[in-house]
């Protein structure tokens, strides 16, 4: 990519970026810090914009090993991500209506969290950020196979874990 500009190419990517740190971290403090280190990663590597394909791939590469490092450097695991919040407020649905939705959205987000690493990461791509099966094999250094395969098993996981506890009820 030729005339890749910081301010109209990278800095856009701060939302994006942000997620995919939160999604394999589970913390937002942490997911604050991996954006502003991987930006500046970017920045450092200035030079070599243009010998890059794709600013946005590179960015959230970055940011994933970043990311990934932060985890085995704590070496520690939480259970929630209390910062997203879904647009899923109905204003028809009655008071215990939107609890409820709230009280699914909950589980599922914490199904997601508990799901591996790279089916966290592949999910988080493409469901939520839209991501090609090609890009989202070319930010984790996978094959388009194994991020097929890992969507799979992510959707496969979650939709078992909740039918499971939907029959609690």
């Amino acid at each position: 990519m030729k005339n890749v500009s910081f301010r109209n190419d990278v800095l856009p990517l701060k939302n994006v970026l942000y997620r995919l740190a939160l999604r394999i971290t589970l913390q937002h403090e942490d997911a604050e810090d991996i954006v502003q280190d991987t930006l500046i990663k970017i920045w450092n590597k200035r030079d070599e914009w243009q010998d890059i394909d794709s600013i946005e791939a590179y960015s959230l590469t970055i940011c994933r090993n970043l990311a990934l490092d932060r985890l085995k450097r704590k070496d520690r695991h939480s259970e929630s991500i209390d910062t997203i919040q879904l647009a899923l407020h109905d204003a028809t649905a009655s008071p215990y209506e939107q609890i409820d939705q709230k009280d699914r959205l909950q589980i599922v987000k914490n199904i997601v969290n508990a799901l591996p690493e790279k089916q966290r990461s592949c999910m988080q791509l493409r469901d939520f950020e839209g991501k090609t099966y090609k890009e989202i094999a070319n930010i984790m250094d996978i094959s388009e196979d194994q991020v097929k395969i890992n969507l799979f098993r992510a959707r496969q996981t979650v939709k078992q874990r909740y039918q499971d506890l939907a029959s609690l009820d």
